[in-house]
This record gives C-alpha cells, sequence and structure tokens, in this order.
C-alpha cells in the first residue's frame, strides 16, 4: 500500500478504497500485492523508467483512461512534460501513429490541467 500511495497519490488510492465493495475488494487486494507489491516496488528499474514502459505499453494497447492515470504518474516519478512527448513520439514507431496520437492527445490534456492547478 505504501508504493501504491507513492505512486498514484493519497488522493486516488483514497478514492478507489472509498469505492470498495465485496464485488471489487478481491481484484483491488490483488493490484496492491501484485502490480504495487511485487512490480513497482522492485528496486532494479526506478519509477522513472517504469512510467516510461507504462506509457508506452498503454499507448500500444490504445488505453487512453489509463494513459490519462498514467501520465499523472509520471510527473510525480519526475517525467517532463518534454520526456512524456518523446515516449509517446517514441510509441508511435512501435505501437501505431493513431494509438500515439490518442495518447498525445490524452496527455497534453493532463498536463494542461496539472500546470493550470499549480
Amino acid at each position: 500500500m505504501r508504493v501504491r500511495r507513492e505512486v498514484l497519490g493519497d488522493g486516488r488510492v483514497d478514492g478507489s478504497i472509498a469505492r470498495l465493495s465485496p464485488f471489487n475488494r478481491p481484484f483491488f487486494d490483488y493490484l496492491t500485492r501484485s502490480v504495487w507489491g511485487q512490480v513497482w516496488s522492485r528496486e532494479t528499474l526506478d519509477r522513472r523508467v517504469r512510467s516510461c514502459i507504462t506509457l508506452g505499453i498503454l499507448t500500444a494497447l490504445g488505453r487512453e483512461d489509463e494513459i490519462a492515470l498514467h501520465t499523472e504518474v509520471a510527473v510525480r516519478n519526475g517525467l517532463t512534460p518534454e520526456e512524456i512527448a518523446e515516449v509517446l513520439l517514441h510509441s508511435a514507431v512501435y505501437a501505431g501513429v493513431p494509438n500515439a496520437r490518442g495518447a498525445m492527445l490524452v496527455a497534453e490534456r493532463v498536463l494542461d490541467a496539472l500546470a493550470a492547478s499549480d
């Protein structure tokens, strides 16, 4: 849970906890243990690198809802908007221009909102 909070932020984690139900609790527990406790907590790759990989994979999959979340995570992990744009440009070569264009639009919207809230 510590890593999940550090990566996603307390507000997002608290929101997930508030929406827990008997139906979704096993999935939440699984994600907390496997994604955050067993993968994101490993030290071989730092969180900046993990954010780059995650954004690239989500771009390839066309998962714009998750790209929005992980754009915020990437900023929290120290990536600059220029680095995020570079990850998405690089993804275009391997994941296709339509997916990368969608990711770029989502990421720009999130980055603009983050900048406006500063």
